[in-house]
């Protein structure tokens, strides 16, 4: 009998874009993958790749504790009628109650996948720093339990949680991202230098914890200095998400002719192919997959100094690093780029060198030995 893994996580759109690599290496070993998410345009894919998928009917920006505790119910119901040897679970509200509903269903192998901190943690809102505690509580609760074994996507977030004692240190691993393929992402021959203007590209949700409004306020500055240069934005509005922008600001940015907004990319390789530079001005990550695959194209990058994204740019090698809501700071970085065509192309090469670091090939290896671990625990009890 197969071993049964479900990969729970709050959009299809997530797992579909991000582990179906790993879910088909799992099924392709013998294991027996199960989807667990709520319905959206990516469900139906998740099918198409001959894959079960079970509905999840979770909010993410809900905070009513009634709802909330119908969703808890209902991570408890498909996992007692899944009988799954593994549950791994992504996104916050899937950690702590698909960690919950684990024990309660008699789940013995957890694997929480910690992607980052999350809109709670790096909010500065009165409201984000009023739950923190609370919520750092239920993470130690739920992240130090005896079935549990906690991914990390970078050593600074494991640290964070290994400082406030929020893990156990022999069940934790660091998994640096999702992976890049690199047969995939891969430079392409001719140079986006030869486009009538050099192309800065910002692709990711539409959150301002990603610097949305760092960026375009960067836009600003140099084309007030006259800059001919193309500020692209690509990306949906995330109306899921407490932090994302409007279609009305959004809207605003495109009428000022601030950005050039392309909407959501399917094949986001297409789009990259054509910058000459790749920004992501986030207040923290996990290990941002668009820098990632951006690296295996041989981009240059421009990023904060934060936790994630230091992990893919080395300041002065592949990129600059910049402090993280300094929209001038931001502008002076990719000045500084476009007016040194060698640099650039010397950052170009070392990303497609560091790229391979991240190959998929050693996250999913790394991913299945998590899972034998897991297993291997709850067999000796």
């Amino acid at each position: 009998m197969q071993d049964k893994v479900l990969m729970v996580a709050n959009t299809s759109w997530y797992l579909y874009n991000f582990r179906l690599p790993l879910a088909r290496h799992l099924r392709d070993i013998g294991y027996q993958v199960v989807f667990v998410a709520p319905e959206d345009a990516y469900s139906e894919r998740l099918v198409a790749e001959k894959f079960r998928w079970v509905n999840l009917q979770l909010s993410r920006k809900s905070v009513n504790p009634l709802r909330e505790l119908l969703t808890l119910i209902r991570f408890w119901q498909i996992y007692r009628a899944e009988e799954p040897a593994v549950c791994h679970h992504f996104t916050i509200k899937c950690v702590l109650y698909g960690t919950i509903a684990a024990k309660l269903a008699g789940v013995k192998a957890v694997v929480n996948a910690i992607t980052g901190l999350g809109h709670a943690f790096i909010g500065q809102g009165w409201l984000h720093r009023a739950v923190r505690p609370a919520l750092r509580f239920v993470y130690r609760k739920i992240l130090t339990a005896r079935r549990v074994e906690v991914v990390f996507q970078n050593g600074d977030d494991y640290r964070e949680f290994l400082d406030r004692k929020m893990i156990v240190p022999d069940k934790t691993t660091i998994i640096r991202g999702s992976g890049v393929c690199l047969r995939r992402f891969c430079p392409r021959p001719g140079s986006p230098e030869g486009r009538p203007s050099p192309t800065v590209l910002l692709a990711s949700r539409l959150i301002r914890e990603k610097g949305l409004l760092e960026y375009v306020e960067a836009a600003r500055i140099l084309k007030e200095k006259g800059a001919e240069v193309v500020f692209a934005l690509a990306g949906e509005v995330d109306g899921g998400n407490p932090s994302s922008i409007t279609h009305d600001t959004l809207q605003d940015w495109v009428t000022e002719g601030v950005v050039d907004y392309l909407g959501h990319i399917e094949n986001i390789e297409d789009v990259l192919s054509l910058a000459t530079i790749v920004a992501l001005p986030s207040y923290r990550e996990g290990t941002p997959r668009i820098l990632l695959e951006a690296a295996a194209m041989g981009k240059p990058l421009v990023a904060t100094d934060v936790p994630g994204c230091r992990e893919i740019v080395q300041h002065g090698y592949n990129g600059l690093l910049v402090p993280a809501r300094d929209a001038a700071a931001l502008a002076r970085a990719i000045e500084s780029m476009l007016e040194d065509p060698g640099r650039m192309v010397n950052f170009g090469l070392n990303s497609r060198t560091l790229a391979h670091e991240f190959k998929d090939t050693k996250v999913i290896e790394a991913t299945v030995e998590v899972y034998g671990k897991a297993q291997s625990k709850t067999r000796v009890r």
